[in-house]
């Protein structure tokens, strides 16, 4: 079967823009065009440009999938290097997940405190009296809250918070 690239961007809820720049990038090279010059895609292209989509939303930069496109097409010899290619961007993925689960758990933290503000009627049950610092221990008390309620995982990740961006790559 034959199709548009406005149908394989509908398909990869992709605009027609994006195919076009990776196109332009270097990222279709099997894309066959007809008589006129416009795109044909077929099922295997389809295949193709499903793991490019997969691979950007990734965070795999158009570099990296380019080479991987490239590996591809040279056939079996650079199976490994392929497998490889994908091994390197998993580990990347989980810890960027890792770090977003990390994140999200000091928000959480966040909600708390404006929860319990909010209950109490005001913020100042966070300060340490007669200022507006927050108290030196209410990380424990969130800490407790946590145990008490069996949020043992979230207890874990909520020590962890670090500014990721500093992780060296």
């Amino acid at each position: 079967m034959s199709y548009s690239i406005g149908q394989v961007a509908d398909k990869l809820g992709v605009t027609i823009d994006t195919i076009r720049y990776y196109d332009k990038s270097g990222l279709l090279p099997f894309v066959k065009r007809n008589s006129i010059g416009r795109r044909e895609f077929t099922d295997n292209d389809l295949h193709l440009m499903r793991t490019i989509v997969c691979l950007k939303n990734a965070g795999v930069s158009v570099a990296d999938i380019a080479t991987f496109i490239a590996l591809r097409l040279e056939g079996d010899t650079t199976l490994n290097d392929r497998y490889q290619l994908l091994k390197t961007h998993e580990q990347e993925l989980q810890q960027r997940i890792t770090d977003l689960q990390d994140t999200m758990s000091y928000l959480k933290f966040k909600e708390w405190y404006y929860e319990t503000a909010t209950v109490a009627g005001h913020e100042d049950i966070h300060f340490v009296p007669g200022t507006n610092e927050v108290l030196p221990g209410l990380d424990q008390e969130y800490d407790a809250y946590l145990k008490a309620t069996g949020q043992l995982v979230e207890l874990s990740r909520f020590a962890n918070v670090k500014d990721y961006r500093l992780r060296k790559r």
